[in-house]
């Protein structure tokens, strides 16, 4: 099925006739406004632009060739401004594959390194020939291949459902299914996660945040460590920016790369789960000065990358350049690029990396109203998709609660991680910072708004998190003091020590009985408050059963059994499945921890944090036992919501009074991580023990309860 553009665009060029022969092909001036290559119904349409570039020419090979059977240059009949663009008649898309060459100055101390002998990849590109084998060495320049979408979404309607009501789950497509234990027919490709779609259903979930998949070179940086070939594993180093990573497709999808990861995301939809992509604008992977010059370095460098008076590469990034985001040319692309993403992959949302970056100036500084982000902010295509920011970089600014946001973009909340890691595991000082967080980060986000358009901000601007793909998983967040980086081959040195973890009394394996059932009780605790807190919860995939990564926090080079799902634990630690699953349907179940209710009947606040005896509401800033409540008007159930959470990180036994309620009221006891002696965490509605005023927390433990009628 053609888009309506497609078919406007063969209709108007039936008729058409060349206007010159290159090269012995037949061409004509193309649509200029198209950027990429485009199939029309007799030819291509090439388009390209450079702002400092004097010349362009097309390169045109035969599928696997190096040395291009054509040269065409472009005509001055073919070039209007800095954009060149040509229709070229009687090409067989099937065995082609095409590049640029641009010709202008060689100026370095001005930013300027044109080559004309560098054959350059199409930044437009919709796929990147020579990838499609996972992990083999692309020999020569990249080339780009002819890409037609005739994949039918047929009458599929964008998602309406709002950030507050995600539970998002950040995976890695190919460590997700690649170890043998996951079961799957295509292990490591898009249709291996399609496969377990029915385990994400039974999970609970209903968004999942994909991280890279946009073409990435796994080879960059490669070497061996100990025996073991390490690569650039997670894909945090962009080739291009709108084709996918043809290696996560289970088979060769040539001139229709794309089509396996769309029936993933179609299918994710028919069963209720968003798709989040995790996208790096911040940097490519064309390096520093000592970097390959493969695309924008030669399609024109001064206006991609930041550039220092001298015309070196900013660095905000820690990866050896910054993306120059907001310059018009580059602002306008990765706004394409997304509404590329939006309309033809119908993608819910996008976390954007070291989204600090998007809101520097050319020169580095930070600025007040980054053109970019406000630009993504206020576009109309992009006004349902979900922006989510990482909100610093690696030069060292840090916006959590502070981003430019424009009422519009949610945020990683890196404090809520911080002070949660360190209160959970008994650094007692955090007890304020710990209940801000659980109730919303109020204090960051200026609470709960919305204005004419629904546009929503406060508690609904942040995502948090314990756990992502950058650190501890929850296992080992509770099994190890230290990082163990060793096997990454830098001497340790690597990887984030501010980890604020606890191996619960012994460094790393356990056999102890003892030390296994706090570790497991730690993980309860944490995956009770997460899913307790207002504003969007996320984990990474692999908790919910106890994956670990036996104390490496930084695996960004580890294509192994050390970064890959070990299903196994699945069966091992089912229990601790069984407790996530309820959490997340506890959460979904009362609409009260997401959102601002109408006030309850009962009168109770619809947010307070309380000392042991809840008539307290004052926390001692060295407390290590408090509670939270959430209440509110439920219309749909036509009942108050009331939930009270208690977290006790002492030691010892704690007890706590609980609210009076309105009689005829009462507290039901719904969630308690210590258990009741015969490993019974939580209570399914109907089954919950009645509590009075009062109630022994165990301790290191989570209490939940729900109040109701008699």
């Amino acid at each position: 099925m053609k888009t309506q553009n497609q078919t406007m665009l063969s209709e108007n060029t039936l008729t058409s006739r060349p206007t010159d022969i290159i090269a012995g092909f037949p061409v004509r001036p193309g649509f200029f406004e198209l950027n990429g290559a485009t199939p029309l119904s007799n030819g291509v349409n090439f388009t390209a632009h450079t702002r400092h570039g004097t010349s362009c020419e097309l390169l045109l090979f035969h599928s696997g060739e190096e040395e291009p059977f054509a040269v065409l240059p472009f005509p001055n009949a073919c070039r209007i401004g800095d954009v060149y663009s040509m229709i070229v008649m009687g090409l067989d898309i099937e065995d082609l594959e095409y590049g640029y060459r641009i010709d202008g100055p060689y100026e370095p101390e001005k930013g300027h390194i044109f080559d004309k002998t560098k054959v350059l990849l199409d930044p437009y590109a919709k796929a990147v020939a020579g990838q499609r084998e996972w992990g083999q060495q692309k020999i020569g320049s990249y080339h780009a291949r002819v890409v037609r979408d005739s994949f039918d979404w047929e009458d599929m309607p964008q998602s309406t459902c709002k950030i507050s009501d995600l539970i998002i789950y950040e995976l890695h497509v190919r460590g997700f299914t690649q170890d043998s234990s996951s079961g799957v027919m295509h292990p490591g490709t898009f249709a291996g996660l399609r496969e377990k779609i029915p385990y994400l259903k039974e999970l609970g979930i209903n968004a999942v945040e994909l991280m890279p998949i946009f073409e990435f070179d796994e080879n960059m940086n490669a070497r061996t460590v100990n025996g073991k070939r390490l690569l650039e594993y997670w894909g945090y180093n962009s080739v291009n920016f709108f084709s996918p990573n043809t290696s996560y497709a289970s088979k060769a999808e040539h001139n229709c790369e794309g089509t396996e990861l769309k029936e993933l995301i179609r299918e994710l939809h028919e069963n209720g789960i968003e798709v989040i992509l995790d996208v790096v604008f911040n940097h490519t992977a064309e390096g520093n000065e000592l970097g390959k010059t493969f695309c924008f370095k030669g399609f024109d460098n001064k206006v991609y990358y930041m550039l220092t008076p001298e015309g070196n590469y900013y660095n905000f990034s820690g990866c050896g350049n910054t993306l120059n985001c907001n310059h018009p040319i580059v602002r306008q692309m990765i706004l394409e690029c997304l509404r590329y993403w939006t309309i033809n992959y119908r993608v819910d949302g996008f976390r954007f990396d070291l989204a600090s970056i998007l809101g520097r100036h050319e020169d580095g500084s930070p600025l007040n109203n980054p053109p970019l982000l406000e630009l993504l902010a206020y576009d109309p295509v992009l006004r349902n998709v979900k922006l989510i920011a990482e909100a610093w970089d690696a030069g060292g600014l840090y916006q959590v609660g502070s981003f430019p946001a424009s009422r519009r973009w949610a945020e990683w909340n890196g404090r809520y991680r911080d002070c949660l890691r360190s209160f959970l595991k008994g650094d007692f000082w955090n007890a304020w910072d710990a209940a801000w967080s659980i109730s919303g980060s109020g204090d960051l986000y200026g609470g709960f708004y919305s204005d004419h358009n629904d546009n929503y901000a406060g508690y609904n601007s942040c995502v948090n998190f314990l756990t992502c793909h950058d650190g501890f998983t929850m296992y080992d967040l509770y099994s190890y003091n230290e990082k163990h980086n060793e096997a990454n081959g830098w001497n340790n040195t690597d990887g984030s020590n501010d980890n604020r973890s606890w191996n619960c009394g012994e460094e790393g394996d356990s056999t102890n009985p003892e030390v296994l059932s706090l570790r497991f009780r730690m993980i309860r605790n944490a995956c009770a408050v997460l899913m307790s807190s207002r504003g969007t919860p996320m984990f990474l995939a692999g908790d919910e059963f106890g994956n670990t990564k036996h104390g490496n926090n930084n695996t960004y080079c580890q294509d192994n059994e050390t970064s890959w799902i070990n299903w196994k634990l699945l069966e091992k630690n089912h229990d601790l499945f069984e407790f996530f699953k309820f959490m997340i349907r506890f959460r979904k179940d009362h609409p009260v921890i997401s959102r601002k209710l109408p006030n309850a009947v009962c009168g109770m606040e619809n947010i307070h944090t309380h000392n042991i005896d809840a008539r307290d509401v004052t926390i001692p800033r060295d407390a290590h036992t408090f509670a939270v409540s959430f209440a509110g008007y439920d219309k749909s159930k036509g009942t108050d919501d009331l939930i009270y959470i208690v977290i006790n990180a002492y030691w010892e036994d704690v007890t706590v009074t609980l609210p009076e309620l309105a009689r005829p009221g009462a507290w039901y006891l719904c969630v308690n991580t210590f258990g009741d002696g015969n490993s019974r965490y939580f209570y399914e509605k109907g089954q919950e023990p009645r509590i009075e005023h009062d109630f022994c927390m165990r301790p290191r433990s989570v209490a939940i309860f729900t109040g109701r009628n008699y």
